[in-house]
C-alpha cells in the first residue's frame, strides 16, 4: 500500500494552539500521532510524507523516523529544517514528486498549486501546508493530518470521501 500524509509538526508545540490539536501536551500529541501511524502503515508499505514532519527542537529524527511504519519519503515542507531533510531514516527527500498510482498520474508538493501538470488530463494535487483549512479545486487533496483524522491516508480513501461527500452522503449513489 502506498499512503500520504503531512503536516505532523512533531515536536512543535503551535499546533496545539494554531491548529487546536486535541491534546493538553505534546507528548500526548506525538504519541497519538506515531500510534495512529503505526495502526494504519504497515513495515512493508510505503509513506509519501508532504512536509513539515518535526521541529528541528523535537529531538532526532532518525530516532523517530525508526518508531514509524514503512519506507518513508519526504516532500520538503516551508518547517522541514536540516536536521529532518537529511536525516537517513528517509528513502527519498525532495521538493516536489510525480507518481503514477492506481491509473493516476498524481503530482505530489508541501503547497498546494492553482493550477500543476496535466491538469487538464485529470492528475490530481496532493499538498500539506494548508492544515484542511483551504478549499480544494477539483482533483486537489490536502492529505495533512488534520484534515485526515490524524493519520496517513491512502488515494483510494480521498476518493471515495469526494465520492461520499458529492452524492450527498451517499455511498451507493
Amino acid at each position: 500500500m502506498i499512503y500520504f500524509t503531512g503536516d505532523t509538526h512533531f515536536g512543535d508545540p503551535r499546533v496545539l494552539r494554531l491548529d487546536r490539536r486535541p491534546f493538553s501536551n505534546m507528548v500526548q500529541h506525538d504519541d497519538a500521532l506515531i500510534q495512529n501511524w503505526n495502526e494504519t502503515v504497515g513495515s512493508e508499505d510505503e509513506v509519501w510524507h508532504l512536509g513539515d514532519f518535526m521541529s528541528g527542537m523535537a529531538g532526532d529524527c532518525t530516532e523517530l523516523l525508526a518508531r514509524l511504519n514503512g519506507r518513508k519519503h519526504l516532500i520538503v515542507g516551508n518547517n522541514d529544517p536540516t536536521t529532518t531533510t537529511t536525516s537517513q531514516g528517509w528513502e527519498s527527500v525532495q521538493h516536489y514528486a510525480e507518481l503514477r498510482h492506481e491509473g493516476h498520474h498524481l503530482i505530489l508538493c508541501h503547497y498546494a498549486f492553482r493550477t500543476w501538470n496535466q491538469m487538464g488530463k485529470k492528475s490530481i494535487n496532493l499538498h500539506g501546508h494548508s492544515h484542511g483549512r483551504l478549499k480544494p479545486l477539483p482533483r486537489q487533496y490536502d492529505v495533512g493530518v488534520d484534515g485526515q483524522d490524524l493519520r496517513p491516508v491512502t488515494l483510494e480513501l480521498l476518493l471515495r470521501r469526494k465520492l461520499f461527500v458529492m452524492n450527498g452522503g451517499d455511498m451507493d449513489a
